[in-house]
Protein backbone atom coordinates (compact mmCIF):
# COMPACT_ATOMS: atom_id res chain seq x y z
CA UNK A 1 0.00 0.00 0.00
CA UNK A 2 2.88 2.87 0.77
CA UNK A 3 3.99 2.37 -2.67
CA UNK A 4 0.31 2.61 -4.53
CA UNK A 5 0.18 5.57 -2.01
CA UNK A 6 3.80 7.01 -3.48
CA UNK A 7 2.68 6.44 -7.29
CA UNK A 8 -0.65 8.52 -6.28
CA UNK A 9 0.78 11.41 -4.38
CA UNK A 10 4.19 12.11 -6.67
CA UNK A 11 1.90 12.09 -9.40
CA UNK A 12 -0.41 14.43 -7.68
CA UNK A 13 2.52 16.64 -6.17
CA UNK A 14 4.86 16.55 -9.62
CA UNK A 15 3.76 20.54 -10.52
CA UNK A 16 3.16 21.76 -7.56
CA UNK A 17 3.90 20.35 -3.22
CA UNK A 18 0.64 19.47 -1.51
CA UNK A 19 1.13 21.35 1.69
CA UNK A 20 4.31 20.77 3.27
CA UNK A 21 5.15 17.90 0.71
CA UNK A 22 7.11 17.84 -2.36
CA UNK A 23 7.01 15.20 -5.13
CA UNK A 24 10.56 13.87 -3.46
CA UNK A 25 9.29 14.69 0.17
CA UNK A 26 6.64 12.08 -0.57
CA UNK A 27 8.76 9.71 -2.37
CA UNK A 28 10.74 9.51 1.27
CA UNK A 29 7.36 9.18 3.26
CA UNK A 30 6.22 6.42 1.91
CA UNK A 31 9.61 4.32 1.49
CA UNK A 32 10.45 5.25 4.96
CA UNK A 33 6.99 3.88 5.59
CA UNK A 34 7.33 0.71 4.28
CA UNK A 35 10.56 0.03 6.12
CA UNK A 36 8.66 0.90 9.19
CA UNK A 37 6.02 -1.12 8.49
CA UNK A 38 8.51 -4.34 7.89
CA UNK A 39 10.50 -3.81 11.01
CA UNK A 40 7.43 -3.71 13.11
CA UNK A 41 5.06 -5.70 12.03
CA UNK A 42 3.49 -8.77 13.81
CA UNK A 43 1.16 -11.48 12.83
CA UNK A 44 0.60 -12.81 16.57
CA UNK A 45 -3.20 -12.40 16.21
CA UNK A 46 -3.49 -14.81 13.73
CA UNK A 47 -1.20 -17.18 15.27
CA UNK A 48 -2.92 -17.19 18.44
CA UNK A 49 -6.53 -17.18 17.26
CA UNK A 50 -5.34 -20.17 15.21
CA UNK A 51 -3.91 -22.34 17.58
CA UNK A 52 -6.74 -21.48 20.24
CA UNK A 53 -9.15 -22.90 17.80
CA UNK A 54 -7.19 -26.11 17.62
CA UNK A 55 -5.77 -26.50 21.60
CA UNK A 56 -2.76 -26.11 20.05
CA UNK A 57 -2.22 -23.61 23.07
CA UNK A 58 -2.59 -26.30 25.57
CA UNK A 59 0.70 -27.22 24.31
CA UNK A 60 2.49 -23.88 24.80
CA UNK A 61 0.99 -23.74 28.52
CA UNK A 62 2.55 -27.17 29.30
CA UNK A 63 6.14 -25.53 28.21
CA UNK A 64 7.92 -23.25 30.79
CA UNK A 65 8.76 -21.04 28.46
CA UNK A 66 5.57 -18.55 28.41
CA UNK A 67 3.50 -18.74 25.64
CA UNK A 68 3.82 -14.32 24.87
CA UNK A 69 7.08 -14.92 25.27
CA UNK A 70 7.34 -17.75 22.44
CA UNK A 71 5.11 -15.71 20.48
CA UNK A 72 7.51 -12.40 20.41
CA UNK A 73 10.13 -14.49 19.65
CA UNK A 74 9.17 -16.57 16.92
CA UNK A 75 7.94 -13.00 15.53
CA UNK A 76 11.65 -11.13 16.14
CA UNK A 77 13.32 -14.44 14.38
CA UNK A 78 11.92 -13.91 11.16
CA UNK A 79 13.57 -9.84 12.02
CA UNK A 80 16.91 -10.53 10.18
CA UNK A 81 15.41 -11.76 6.95
CA UNK A 82 12.89 -9.18 6.45
CA UNK A 83 15.78 -6.86 7.12
CA UNK A 84 18.43 -8.86 5.07
CA UNK A 85 15.67 -8.59 2.13
CA UNK A 86 14.19 -5.30 1.86
CA UNK A 87 16.70 -2.97 3.81
CA UNK A 88 19.19 -3.03 0.93
CA UNK A 89 15.79 -1.99 -1.51
CA UNK A 90 14.79 0.18 1.09
CA UNK A 91 18.63 1.95 1.56
CA UNK A 92 19.49 2.24 -2.19
CA UNK A 93 15.58 3.59 -3.23
CA UNK A 94 15.84 6.13 -0.29
CA UNK A 95 19.68 7.35 -1.12
CA UNK A 96 18.49 7.74 -4.96
CA UNK A 97 15.20 8.85 -4.41
CA UNK A 98 14.98 11.17 -0.86
CA UNK A 99 18.59 11.19 0.32
CA UNK A 100 18.06 15.15 0.77
CA UNK A 101 14.55 14.52 2.56
CA UNK A 102 16.29 12.39 5.53
CA UNK A 103 17.20 14.52 9.01
CA UNK A 104 21.02 14.14 9.98
CA UNK A 105 20.72 15.70 13.14
CA UNK A 106 22.43 13.50 15.60
CA UNK A 107 19.51 13.38 18.27
CA UNK A 108 16.95 12.42 15.58
CA UNK A 109 18.98 9.33 14.24
CA UNK A 110 19.51 8.47 17.67
CA UNK A 111 16.01 8.57 18.17
CA UNK A 112 14.86 7.04 14.73
CA UNK A 113 15.81 3.23 16.21
CA UNK A 114 14.16 3.99 19.83
CA UNK A 115 10.76 4.34 18.32
CA UNK A 116 10.98 1.93 15.90
CA UNK A 117 11.30 -0.39 18.58
CA UNK A 118 8.88 0.88 20.66
CA UNK A 119 6.70 0.83 17.47
CA UNK A 120 7.09 -3.12 17.36
CA UNK A 121 6.46 -3.24 21.18
CA UNK A 122 2.93 -1.66 20.58
CA UNK A 123 2.64 -3.43 17.70
CA UNK A 124 3.05 -6.61 19.27
CA UNK A 125 1.12 -5.87 22.12
CA UNK A 126 -1.83 -4.58 20.61
CA UNK A 127 -1.73 -7.61 18.69
CA UNK A 128 -1.34 -9.78 21.52
CA UNK A 129 -4.46 -8.40 23.53
CA UNK A 130 -6.82 -8.87 20.57
CA UNK A 131 -5.62 -12.37 19.91
CA UNK A 132 -6.09 -13.04 23.61
CA UNK A 133 -9.84 -11.79 23.33
CA UNK A 134 -9.80 -15.33 21.16
CA UNK A 135 -10.07 -16.58 24.55
CA UNK A 136 -13.20 -14.67 25.59
CA UNK A 137 -15.09 -13.70 21.90
CA UNK A 138 -15.84 -15.83 18.80
CA UNK A 139 -13.97 -14.06 16.53
CA UNK A 140 -10.78 -11.52 16.95
CA UNK A 141 -9.68 -11.39 13.99
CA UNK A 142 -12.44 -9.30 12.89
CA UNK A 143 -11.93 -6.79 15.93
CA UNK A 144 -8.08 -7.05 14.40
CA UNK A 145 -9.56 -5.92 11.19
CA UNK A 146 -11.46 -3.15 12.44
CA UNK A 147 -8.74 -2.46 14.49
CA UNK A 148 -6.50 -1.95 11.44
CA UNK A 149 -8.69 0.03 9.16
CA UNK A 150 -8.43 2.60 12.08
CA UNK A 151 -4.40 2.30 12.09
CA UNK A 152 -4.30 3.11 8.24
CA UNK A 153 -6.72 6.18 8.45
CA UNK A 154 -4.63 7.46 11.56
CA UNK A 155 -1.67 6.66 11.67
CA UNK A 156 -0.45 8.20 8.38
CA UNK A 157 0.33 4.79 6.81
CA UNK A 158 -2.25 6.20 4.35
CA UNK A 159 -1.64 9.76 4.24
CA UNK A 160 0.72 12.13 5.76
CA UNK A 161 -0.76 13.37 9.35
CA UNK A 162 -0.29 17.08 8.46
CA UNK A 163 -2.85 16.76 5.24
CA UNK A 164 -5.57 16.43 7.43
CA UNK A 165 -7.83 18.64 8.50
CA UNK A 166 -7.57 19.90 11.56
CA UNK A 167 -10.56 18.16 13.39
CA UNK A 168 -8.52 15.01 12.03
CA UNK A 169 -5.29 15.63 12.50
CA UNK A 170 -6.49 16.68 16.56
CA UNK A 171 -8.59 13.04 16.63
CA UNK A 172 -4.99 11.28 15.18
CA UNK A 173 -2.85 13.02 17.91
CA UNK A 174 -5.07 11.43 20.72
CA UNK A 175 -5.05 7.93 19.14
CA UNK A 176 -2.43 5.75 19.65
CA UNK A 177 -1.61 4.95 15.95
CA UNK A 178 0.82 8.11 15.03
CA UNK A 179 2.86 6.38 17.33
CA UNK A 180 3.21 3.33 15.33
CA UNK A 181 3.88 4.40 12.24
CA UNK A 182 3.79 8.31 11.58
CA UNK A 183 6.22 9.45 14.33
CA UNK A 184 9.18 6.43 13.54
CA UNK A 185 8.87 7.96 10.10
CA UNK A 186 8.93 11.86 10.54
CA UNK A 187 11.79 11.16 12.85
CA UNK A 188 13.92 9.91 10.55
CA UNK A 189 12.77 12.69 8.05
CA UNK A 190 13.68 15.40 10.61
CA UNK A 191 9.65 16.80 10.75
CA UNK A 192 10.05 16.66 14.45
CA UNK A 193 11.23 18.64 16.99
CA UNK A 194 13.68 17.20 20.00
CA UNK A 195 11.10 18.30 22.33
CA UNK A 196 8.44 16.63 20.51
CA UNK A 197 10.60 13.37 20.13
CA UNK A 198 11.20 13.44 24.02
CA UNK A 199 7.19 13.51 24.87
CA UNK A 200 6.42 11.33 21.85
CA UNK A 201 9.32 8.13 23.10
CA UNK A 202 8.07 9.21 26.56
CA UNK A 203 4.11 8.57 25.20
CA UNK A 204 5.23 5.11 23.56
CA UNK A 205 6.66 3.53 26.51
CA UNK A 206 3.97 4.72 28.57
CA UNK A 207 1.38 3.13 26.46
CA UNK A 208 3.71 0.54 26.43
CA UNK A 209 3.16 -0.13 29.98
CA UNK A 210 -0.07 0.06 29.82
CA UNK A 211 -0.41 -2.30 27.23
CA UNK A 212 1.49 -4.98 29.60
CA UNK A 213 -1.03 -4.21 32.55
CA UNK A 214 -4.36 -4.81 29.78
CA UNK A 215 -2.52 -7.89 28.26
CA UNK A 216 -1.82 -9.44 31.39
CA UNK A 217 -5.51 -8.75 32.45
CA UNK A 218 -6.58 -10.17 29.12
CA UNK A 219 -4.65 -13.09 29.12
CA UNK A 220 -5.48 -14.75 32.38
CA UNK A 221 -9.89 -13.80 32.30
CA UNK A 222 -9.28 -15.45 28.88
CA UNK A 223 -7.03 -18.56 30.54
CA UNK A 224 -9.79 -19.08 33.49
CA UNK A 225 -12.09 -19.11 30.65
CA UNK A 226 -10.26 -21.68 28.36
CA UNK A 227 -9.69 -23.84 31.14
CA UNK A 228 -13.60 -24.03 32.35
CA UNK A 229 -13.97 -25.14 28.95
CA UNK A 230 -11.71 -27.71 28.93
CA UNK A 231 -8.86 -26.08 26.82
Amino acid sequence: MPLVMLALWSAVARDAPVGAWTSQGFTAYYIVSLLVRLLTGSWVVWQMTMEIRQGALAMRLLRPLHPLVAYSAENLAAMPLRAAVSLPIMVVLLFTNGRAELTRDPLLLVAFPLSVVLSWLLWFLFQAIIGALALLVHSAVSIMEIWFGFFSVFSGYLVPLDLFPPWARTLADWLPFHLMLSFPVRTLLGRVTHGEVSALLSLQLAYVIALLVILRVTWRAGLRRYAAFGG
